[in-house]
């Protein structure tokens, strides 16, 4: 299936699209490439807000824009890494053990899976500024990011850990 309709399958089934995932083999450039393409995504989500706040405040767009990139395409994957390696090191306290590539899949994969309401979020923000609504959205997206995470981990879980 293509990533699009594997992220749709994943708001009804993480477990299932996390299972066909791993039933591609351990492909490491296909697990950074849902790495990278979700931090784009979280940095394009970004932008109304930045937009908003710029414009504002009068600040410079351009800065807050490369802080921005610097911070969610080139610093968050390196904290990502780490944290999966914390998800693995959980799963085996649990007495649930998960390969590191399954562990690195699942946390990568929950994170683009959950860029579309990241994306709704940022638009929230943009559109209507602080407040519940943008609370709401956050939670949720939140809320799903930590749904297809907690899901991909029991899957993998369930294959052989590599």
């Amino acid at each position: 299936m293509s990533v699009s309709s594997d992220i749709v399958a994943t708001y009804r089934g993480p477990g299932a699209v996390m299972r066909r995932r791993l039933g591609d083999g351990a492909r490491e450039d296909r697990a950074l490439a849902y790495l990278m393409g979700g931090c784009v995504l979280m940095f394009v989500a970004r932008w109304p807000v930045l937009a908003r706040e710029s414009h504002l405040q009068g600040t410079d767009l351009q800065m807050e824009l490369g802080g921005t990139l610097l911070g969610v395409v080139f610093i968050l994957p390196l904290i990502l890494y780490g944290l999966a390696f914390v998800g693995q090191l959980v799963m085996r306290a649990l007495g649930r053990p998960v390969g590191a590539y399954p562990a690195r899949l699942a946390l990568f994969w929950a994170l683009l899976a959950s860029t579309p309401l990241a994306l709704l979020h940022g638009l929230t923000g943009g559109f209507v500024g602080p407040g519940a609504a943008r609370d709401i959205v956050g939670v949720l997206w939140f809320a799903a990011f930590l749904w297809f995470w907690v899901s991909a981990l029991r899957a993998a879980a369930e294959e052989r850990p590599a």
